[in-house]
């Protein structure tokens, strides 16, 4: 069965105050992560905690190279990953005991999302934050 998202799921992680791990985002200006994180963390007040292959800080947050060395609670899992890549990190979110997973426009996983769902996840796929604050005039 595929996924569809829920909107009054998206309302609630897009207003409600929380702590968003963004798997892929770097410091290249060119990537999309970077404006969408951005706007995440200025516009709707959310943590940003970048975890990327080399562990970089962003934005001046402490980065990290797996979910797995994040101290504290997680709450969204957001993903800038290729589909093929995703499901790794969707299994990583479960396992660290992340409230949800965002896999972002383009990101599209039927499997995960269902692993996700079925481990008690919110579940966002194949949709971008900018996009849906837009959408709920956030």
């Amino acid at each position: 069965m595929a996924h569809r998202n829920d909107p009054e799921v998206i309302s609630r992680l897009l207003s409600s105050k929380g702590r968003w791990a963004v798997v892929g985002l770097s410091n290249n200006p060119l990537r999309p992560a970077v404006g969408v994180s951005k706007f995440v963390q200025d516009s709707l007040g959310m943590e940003i905690v970048p975890v990327n292959l080399a562990g970089d800080d962003v934005f001046g947050n402490k980065g990290y190279t797996r979910l797995a060395e994040i101290p504290g609670q997680i709450d969204v899992v957001d993903c800038f990953v290729n589909s093929s890549r995703v499901g790794d990190i969707v299994d990583q979110a479960i396992e660290v005991g992340a409230k949800a997973v965002w896999l972002q426009l383009g990101v599209v996983d039927e499997a995960a999302a269902q692993r996700a769902a079925e481990a008690g996840l919110d579940v966002v796929m194949d949709t971008c934050p900018v996009i849906e604050a837009g959408r709920f005039g956030l």
